[in-house]
């Protein structure tokens, strides 16, 4: 005890009453100090536990719960998906078309296993503005399958509905098998099943083939045949009526050539049908193709009666008859190449301002070879194929008078000798036609 005794002020003394007590850890000198009588009497040494205290460190937050929970519903959806699209291909690749029969009375009724038939796709064989065309199997014969994207329903809906009238099964009418929808929602399509025909369309046989004098007679007359079967209203069929029927779109590709050269005519997405107090429904005047519009279409003149329709028909006919005289070995000179309508004169990639200039304002047409015209039936072909394609809607032949001309054309020539034929060429105008039928 160095020294003991009283302060009479001392700060470290204040609130210290009791005893004497010095709580320093190992100090160098032991202090205390109290403030009672007589309280630092007795000296107690009582070192103060320091506890070091640190901020604590805030633990990092467990991010595993975080991305599980994101992922769950990620992964959910994902295999949600992949499930539904296993599901879909398997029905899809399972279930069999649901063909719709055609619904023609005059064809025996359809076989309850129709919509049971395996269909197969094997070959696309063209494309067009209103889908593609596929050769396919149906059990052991090759059809043709017209797909359609669904956009493009309305055309589906019209062809399905012509190949479904009374009377529309002929056989220069492409044959009608059935129809389907497959798919579902966003990947819909629309299929159309029809008879296939290996040699394709005229279009694709002229640009291969040249034709002889009696297979152009052939072909010809089967496809006016079949057009003026379609115009034709025929009210006493036993199973119905069969309305008119333009068919708006007629061209060298939308009629196609069976085995034996015979035509059919096919693609009746734009057709119209006739019907006595019916509507024509909402027409558009200025549809087919540009290459094939009649002058009146061109200009946007059209009279919206039966007609006037069946005329625009007889005009692009005109068309594809000089197609078929283009190809043609009968006269005694070149061939030449397949040329479409209107491409010497405007192109092959021609705009509707092109076809306006030249068929409305320059009024011309394809020409006629100078040795086309020596050859007896070609030159009688010319004549009728400018009665077809003439200005004035109401002077073109009708389809049913063609026909009568290309048979009397190849029954005339067929009595010449081949020896003979330029010796009467100036007797052409001297043979009989059948009388002109302007009024259809």
């Amino acid at each position: 005890m160095v020294k003991q005794g009283c302060w009479l002020d001392d700060v470290n003394c204040y609130d210290r009453y009791d005893e004497c007590v010095e709580r320093k850890e190992n100090p160098d000198v032991f202090f205390c100090c109290c403030e009672g009588n007589m309280c630092n009497e007795k000296f107690h040494y009582s070192p103060e536990m320091i506890q070091t205290t640190s901020n604590p460190v805030p633990p990092k937050p467990d991010l595993f719960p975080t991305l599980l929970y994101s992922l769950i519903p990620v992964m959910a959806v994902a295999v949600i998906l992949v499930i539904s699209f296993w599901m879909y291909r398997r029905l899809k690749l399972s279930s069999p078309p649901l063909l719709v029969p055609s619904q023609d009375p005059g064809l025996m009724p359809p076989s309850p296993l129709l919509g049971q038939k395996p269909l197969q796709l094997l070959e696309l064989k063209a494309r067009g503005r209103f889908g593609c065309v596929w050769k396919a199997q149906l059990l052991n014969e090759h059809v043709a399958v017209k797909i359609f994207p669904v956009q493009n329903k309305q055309s589906w809906q019209n062809e399905y509905e012509m190949y479904s009238l009374s009377g529309m099964k002929h056989e220069n009418i492409l044959h009608f098998i059935g129809a389907e929808k497959r798919g579902n929602g966003v990947d819909i399509e629309l299929w159309l099943i029809t008879a296939y025909h290996e040699k394709g369309s005229l279009t694709d046989f002229l640009k291969a083939n040249v034709v002889s004098w009696n297979e152009l007679c052939l072909i010809a007359q089967t496809f006016v045949r079949g057009l003026a079967y379609l115009h034709e209203d025929i009210p006493s069929l036993k199973d119905g009526h069969k309305p008119a029927v333009a068919h708006r779109d007629i061209k060298s590709k939308n009629v196609l050539l069976k085995s034996d050269l015979t035509a059919c005519i096919a693609d009746f997405g734009l057709s119209l049908k006739f019907e006595a107090g019916k509507s024509t429904g909402d027409t558009h005047g200025q549809v087919g193709t540009r290459r094939y519009m009649a002058p009146e279409v061109l200009e946007g003149a059209i009279s919206f009666q039966r007609d006037a329709f069946l005329r625009i028909d007889m005009y692009a006919a005109g068309l594809v008859l000089w197609e078929l005289a283009s190809r043609c070995t009968a006269a005694d000179g070149p061939v030449d190449e397949f040329c479409l309508p209107f491409e010497e004169e405007a192109g092959l990639h021609l705009s509707l301002e092109d076809m306006q200039d030249v068929v409305v304002h320059k009024k011309l047409r394809p020409i006629f070879r100078e040795h086309w015209l020596k050859h007896t039936g070609l030159a009688m072909l010319c004549e009728t194929i400018e009665e077809c394609w003439d200005h004035e809607a109401e002077a073109r032949l009708s389809a049913g008078c063609v026909e009568e001309r290309i048979i009397s054309m190849q029954r005339n020539t067929n009595l010449i000798a081949p020896d003979d034929i330029l010796s009467v060429v100036t007797m052409v105008t001297n043979l009989d036609f059948p009388p002109k039928e302007s009024s259809l």
